[in-house]
């Protein structure tokens, strides 16, 4: 899987899983092994792993997306090992599991990236570098959209979500305009939504990505990045349709019910919201005595990844072995 999301697509980023040497390396799959995958994605990271499996393993693949599903299903038809995919988010690992009859796993892996046709797929509206509908639901099935949240939420709710799960601290602006703006007509698409956004920050109505396109006061002038200014507010909407934390705070709790003794755990995260979490959970579980952990520090990309695979810079992968 890959990330960040609203970057363009490159024929070097395309659907390569990243660190992809690390997880192997970390992970350390052999013949026997049950491998539980908490996000299938395009099977980039199963494609590598299965076949290390032999005849005797087990992987078992995780999803929301059925498209996704879908697709994994044709990268492993050929794969030598028993594979189950099942559509489910993995705060459900544990239901899974008790479904195929399984105990315990030996090996759990968690890319908390999205794949590059999720990102790219204009009709997904996750991003704004195309213009599409404001939904951003990696389950198609979940009932309430992007557009949903920015249509009913109160000011200070908006202002909640986007500080909270975007670290923006411009939302109480964001959301102010936000609301003048939904008053008027409704916010539908990504678009529309990036547009409201920048121009809260301070961009002039249609400029975006560069330095110069920064009305007085604004996006240059307070020394920020390149970073589009509304990517942290979609980000921050993303989380909350998709639940994401709530959903990876479970599966961490999770863990130890799930891993078999001198398994092993890898997360890799693309925010400091995610990493933040599972730093804690496995130093949390080490004081209880569970295990140690692999990684005292986040394993990132190599500079030969970053050159090919530039999505990959966000990337930190955490490791942790069961007693």
């Amino acid at each position: 899987m890959d990330a960040p999301p609203n970057e363009p697509e490159t024929p070097a980023s395309g659907h390569v899983p990243v660190l992809p040497n690390e997880v192997l390396a970390w992970l350390d799959p052999g013949p026997g092994d049950i491998v539980l995958d908490c996000t299938l994605g395009r099977a980039g990271h199963a494609a590598l792993i299965a076949p290390r499996l032999s005849p005797d393993g087990r992987y078992i693949g995780l999803d929301v997306d059925p498209a996704n599903i879908a697709h994994a299903r044709t990268v492993l038809k050929n794969a030598p090992v028993k594979i189950d995919l099942v559509k489910s988010n993995f705060a459900a690992a544990r239901s899974v599991l008790d479904s195929l009859g399984i105990d315990r796993v030996d090996l759990v892996l968690a890319d908390l990236g999205f794949a590059s046709n999720q990102m790219s797929d204009p009709a997904r509206g996750f991003s704004f570098m195309s213009d599409g509908p404001l939904d951003m639901r990696l389950d198609p099935e979940l009932g309430v959209t992007a557009a949903d949240l920015v249509a009913a939420l109160s000011e200070a709710d908006l202002a909640d979500v986007i500080y909270r799960f975007g670290e923006e601290r411009l939302s109480r602006k964001i959301a102010r305009k936000i609301v003048e703006e939904r008053e008027r007509t409704p916010i539908l698409t990504t678009t529309d939504l990036a547009r409201v956004v920048r121009e809260a920050c301070g961009v002039r109505s249609g400029a975006s990505g560069g330095r110069g396109a920064v009305g007085g006061g604004g996006w240059a002038r307070r020394g920020a990045s390149r970073l589009d200014p509304a990517t942290k507010t979609f980000m921050a909407l993303r989380i909350a349709v998709n639940e994401e934390l709530g959903a990876l705070e479970r599966l961490l709790g999770a863990l130890p019910a799930l891993m078999a003794g001198g398994g092993r755990a890898a997360v890799i995260s693309f925010h400091s919201l995610e990493d933040r979490r599972v730093k804690r959970a496995f130093a949390d579980m080490e004081q209880s005595g569970a295990g140690k952990r692999l990684t005292r520090r986040p394993v990132t990309a190599t500079e030969n990844e970053l050159r090919s695979n530039p999505r990959s810079r966000s990337a930190k992968l955490r490791v942790f072995e069961w007693a």
